[in-house]
């Protein structure tokens, strides 16, 4: 969005159609490919215009937008072989190199226009953010010894204006903006708090917190008058003695890397000898926070405490630290959740005679490799829509992208050698499973298919071990119908009650 001759106008990448050749005297239409061409949508109007062409064949093309509507940088990458170029808006090449597997990016201006940001990997695989002057120079790290979570840009201008430090909170370029923010900050300081949207001239903050008793509220902050005006929250029937407590597990993996997790109490209740759900997060390239997390509470609500493990390959902490769970699906990344209960049952906040695990997509891989590649650790697992197959995963992926070159070297980048896939792939080890497993997915789901649940179904079957499949029809891998969402919730809560009750 741009602000240009007092209209906001809007941008967008957008698909060409095609009339289909034929007799028919019904027209229908077809992609003439699927390579964006870039589009201006006049707001009043609701005119569109094409500004910017698409890429070429076997190309992936990002632009990024000046105050006046104009292109500022153009940024090319070769499917074939990871080759890629960053342009000016005068076609003028600014810089270029090669990244194997595809990995490099269009970031956005840099504080004054002058310059952009892009991302790359050195030869080392870490990845990091560069600035360089649109008129050509020499590149330099950007933000480099810095946990960003998020930018912040000025949406009229296309300019950087801040971002969000995973320590320190909001940091903006405006020294002013800064103060500010801190005094928010402060007066929110017992919430995971987050500032979600402001006014352009920074006087009313939109912030949101949760965590803490608290399920989702909603305030605007009047800088002028320093008042902050709740407008909404998001669970009104979950009233704050209804809401577990959270905080920050800290802990040492066996191989003394240390990590943290997500640490959720039942409502009322002390943390000790408790019983356990081990809830590790999706991705596997994500991060759980203090937040209020809804499949977490409901657990908790329920007289148990909930463990959310950040293990090796989470985004919470340094690149090198994501880049540890290379290679590591069903090693030690899997480890990482099984020494976090260890170091809660050290603690005595839990019994580790009484756990289960419970995750979804590669979480849900984590639960069957829990009961499958792991032994004696947990009394029941859910797994809702998991991978269950390493290689049958690569080619899903592989085959999805159009068989990319970049694609598959970025996917035995992060899954190791092939020949070691069968060693660490659940269904392989379905006779090993040694506590009930219930399988929940979406008939749907274009992100794992449907038939990893089945065919684990089928060699748990097989193997005369106990499980359940739960098939919820029309559902994608997101759970995005809150109906089949409720399904999933009471069928995992109350398969866990059953193998494991906390009472």
């Amino acid at each position: 969005m741009r602000f240009i001759n007092d209209e906001y106008i809007a941008f967008f990448g957008a698909v060409e159609l095609e009339a289909r050749s034929g007799n028919s005297k019904l027209k229908s239409y077809v992609w003439k490919h699927g390579r964006p061409h870039l589009y201006q949508v006049e707001t009043r109007t609701n005119r569109a215009r094409k500004v910017a062409t698409s890429a070429r064949e076997n190309e992936y093309r990002d632009w990024v937008v000046g105050p006046d509507g104009k292109v500022a940088a153009t940024l090319d990458v070769s499917y074939t072989d990871g080759d890629w170029e960053l342009k000016s808006g005068s076609g003028d090449i600014i810089v270029q190199g090669r990244e194997h597997n595809g990995r490099v990016g269009l970031v956005g201006l840099g504080y004054d226009g002058t310059t952009v940001i892009y991302s790359g990997r050195d030869e080392d695989n870490i990845a990091h953010w560069y600035e360089i002057p649109l008129a050509g120079g020499k590149p330099r790290l950007f933000l480099d010894e810095i946990n960003v979570e998020r930018l912040y840009w000025d949406e009229t201008t296309g300019y950087l204006t801040g971002y969000l430090d995973e320590i320190k909170g909001p940091v903006f370029h405006n020294p002013a903006y800064g103060k500010t923010v801190s005094s928010i900050r402060a007066a929110f300081a017992d919430y995971a708090m987050r500032m979600m949207d402001w006014t352009p001239d920074f006087r009313k903050v939109l912030v949101r917190t949760s965590g803490n008793k608290d399920s989702g509220s909603w305030f605007v902050v009047d800088l002028s008058t320093g008042e902050a005006k709740a407008i909404a929250y998001e669970r009104e029937a979950l009233t704050p003695d209804l809401v577990g407590e959270t905080s920050i597990f800290a802990y040492t993996a066996a191989d003394g890397l240390e990590m943290d997790g997500i640490l959720t109490l039942p409502p009322g209740r002390e943390g000790t000898g408790l019983p356990l759900i081990i809830l590790p997060h999706g991705g596997p390239h994500a991060h759980d926070t203090e937040g209020f997390d809804w499949w977490a509470q409901a657990f908790a609500a329920r007289g148990y405490a909930v463990f959310q493990p950040n293990f090796r390959g989470s985004t919470n902490r340094s690149q090198a630290f994501k880049l540890a769970g290379y290679g590591e699906w069903g090693r030690k990344m899997q480890t990482d959740l099984s020494d976090g209960m260890a170091a809660l049952a050290e603690q005595g906040i839990i019994d580790p005679s009484r756990a289960c695990i419970v995750g979804a997509s590669y979480g849900g891989y984590a639960a069957l490799a829990g009961v499958t590649l792991q032994q004696g650790l947990y009394k029941c697992a859910v797994a809702v829509a998991p991978v269950s197959d390493i290689t049958a995963m690569f080619s899903e992926d592989y085959r999805a992208s159009g068989r990319q070159r970049i694609t598959k070297r970025a996917l035995l980048d992060q899954l190791g050698p092939r020949d070691g896939w069968d060693a660490v792939s659940p269904r392989r080890f379905a006779a090993q499973a040694d506590a009930p497993v219930m399988l929940i997915h979406g008939k749907d789901d274009t992100v794992v298919p449907y038939s990893h649940s089945h065919k684990m179904a089928d060699a748990l079957k097989d193997a005369g071990k106990p499980y359940e499949l739960v098939t919820l029809d029309g559902e994608d891998h997101w759970l995005s119908l809150s109906k089949t969402r409720l399904e999933m919730l009471e069928a995992a809560v109350g398969f866990v009650e059953k193998h494991n009750p906390a009472n």
